[in-house]
């Protein structure tokens, strides 16, 4: 991966790199500003702390190799803290409230509405963030009017070649996919002698029970590990998280496109002209 301030995403694509002259310029109908929202959190004994945040980072980037010039979609600074209470107590985990992590992303809601801007995504990369950021777009469309999307980095399944099932289902915290990604972004950064193997298994009387989705428990981390790890980081590779990274970059490149293009009262005029056109 590039030095931070380098390369295609930063060159043609990161934000804060216009000037208050250019950014005045753009054209503000189908200009999509991302916000990435990563985490600073204890990720095993093997992975920075800041890995949630340079995974949205690198996917990002990788994103952008499949962007045009002329795409009018650019990537904000990210917020690197987040709310990642469920890891307090490891060493290293630095977690905002929930409500000082919603104020901050409506006050850069109100910021790019007052520079004339329309569109607004918040790029999530940390699981804690989920719920939090489903109901601050939804106050952002309110209380501001900025068409508000709302992504993860993991929102394409493209691993499904490359994992086993039983690492898709479980593997959610410093496991292979993450670990593959960092290698893959900032090899020198992982500990690769220290790479745990870790799962849990729900007992038979609680086989409807989950970490995540609709019948969900809610938990501390050290409810569910001993490592802080959930995953077999031991099975990572470079180059697993390399084709993911590209994979994920050319499905969020399509998705990006589509939201500039996004307007939000096509949704009606589309259901009504359909349900109400006369026959011919």
């Amino acid at each position: 991966m590039e030095f931070r301030y380098q390369g295609e995403a930063f060159e043609q694509k990161f934000f804060a790199r216009l000037t208050s002259k250019e950014i005045a310029e753009l054209p503000k109908q189908n200009a999509l500003i991302i916000l990435p929202v990563g985490a600073v959190e204890q990720h095993g004994p093997h992975l920075p702390v800041f890995t949630d945040s340079l995974i949205a980072e690198g996917i990002l980037h990788s994103a952008c190799k499949h962007l045009k010039e002329e795409d009018n979609i650019w990537i904000l600074p990210p917020i690197a803290y987040s709310k990642s209470i469920e890891h307090l107590g490891y060493a290293g985990t630095i977690s905002l409230s929930g409500s000082t992590l919603e104020a901050m992303i409506k006050d850069i809601a109100a910021s790019l509405k007052k520079s004339g801007f329309r569109k607004f995504v918040l790029f999530n990369s940390h699981g804690g963030n989920h719920d939090l950021l489903n109901s601050v777009a939804r106050d952002i469309r309110i209380e501001t009017g900025l068409m508000t999307f709302r992504l993860n980095s993991y929102d394409f399944n493209v691993s499904e070649d490359l994992i086993e099932e039983k690492e898709a289902a479980y593997g959610i915290h410093g496991g292979e996919i993450e670990t593959s990604f960092i290698l893959s972004f900032k090899t020198d950064w992982v500990k690769k002698e220290l790479c745990p193997d870790e799962f849990i298994q729900f007992p038979e009387s609680a086989k409807h029970l989950q970490l995540k989705g609709n019948h969900y428990v809610a938990w501390r981390m050290e409810d569910i590990s001993k490592s802080g790890v959930l995953g077999n980081a031991k099975k990572a590779s470079k180059e697993t998280g390399e084709i993911i990274a590209n994979r994920l970059g050319e499905k969020l490149a399509v998705v990006l496109r589509e939201m500039a293009e996004f307007e939000m009262d096509d949704l009606i005029n589309i259901s009504t002209e359909k349900q109400y056109s006369p026959l011919t």
